[in-house]
């Protein structure tokens, strides 16, 4: 009918739990139909009971490259307004040890999964001149990891990846946005994953997810919810980075349960 609003959509990407979920529920406040992608099929439908008819729920493995293809081809004319790009995982121990299968599931789904999503959902973003990306990262991703050297490394490579596009479309004088969410230790399922436990205190999804969603909007670049984990990146920068990685793995093996 002429006059009615269009509905704003936006895609999150392993919202069945933590993060995802919570974003998703800040999303839904502010009046966006969500499209919830995860694996697990049975949270995705306590999702969205939870929440009603503002979830749209979609049971996917972004691990497959076909999947994220599919993903893209079946909402790319839906005027997407917002894609979150928060699926991933990680993993603990020796590089040696651990499980190559496991961590190349990892590059994929932390890697590969944010590249072609970014990427596609881009192309249609610039062309409309409007829209947002927001790719979940970690504070991991200014620092080496060692004991979880293949998660750290993916989330520097989503750093990098987002803060190369930032400068790209500030050149073209897009009104795009594009955000890299880098959180410290948050209370999700992560922790039973990667198989770790936390030291220091974790930050409540809830809060990271509000932080997270206001400066997106704010087309924040880089979003560091807390001030103990902005001090930490600032030290990362100033010190040496063999330094860094011994305090790293000090740090790390305090995680092991």
């Amino acid at each position: 009918m002429k006059g009615m609003r269009k509905a704003m959509k936006a895609i999150v990407t392993g919202a069945s739990s933590g993060i995802g979920k919570d974003i998703a529920k800040q999303l839904i406040k502010r009046g966006y139909k969500v499209i919830a992608v995860a694996r697990e099929e049975q949270k995705l439908k306590e999702l969205q009971k939870e929440l009603g008819n503002q979830v749209e729920i979609l049971s996917m493995d972004l691990a497959n490259e076909e999947n994220c293809m599919q993903l893209y081809e079946k909402y790319k004319e839906d005027d997407i307004d917002i894609v979150v790009n928060n699926a991933g995982f990680g993993d603990f121990g020796e590089f040696v040890d651990t499980n190559l299968e496991k961590e190349l599931n990892m590059i994929k789904t932390n890697i590969v999964a944010v590249h072609i999503l970014t990427k596609m959902f881009l192309k249609e973003m610039i062309k409309k001149d409007k829209g947002y990306i927001l790719n979940v990262a970690s504070i991991a991703g200014f620092m080496p990891g060692p004991l979880m050297a293949t998660y750290y490394s993916t989330k520097s490579y989503v750093v990098k990846l987002t803060q190369s596009i930032y400068e790209e479309l500030r050149r073209k004088k897009s009104n795009v946005g594009i955000s890299v969410l880098c959180p410290g230790p948050v209370a999700t399922n992560f922790d039973n994953v990667a198989g770790v436990r936390f030291s220091l205190k974790q930050m409540k999804s809830e809060y990271v997810a509000e932080y997270a969603v206001k400066n997106m909007f704010r087309k924040k670049l880089i979003i560091i919810p807390g001030i103990i984990i902005k001090t930490a990146k600032v030290l990362s920068k100033i010190s040496p980075d063999k330094l860094v990685a011994r305090v790293a793995y000090k740090q790390q093996k305090r995680k092991r349960n």
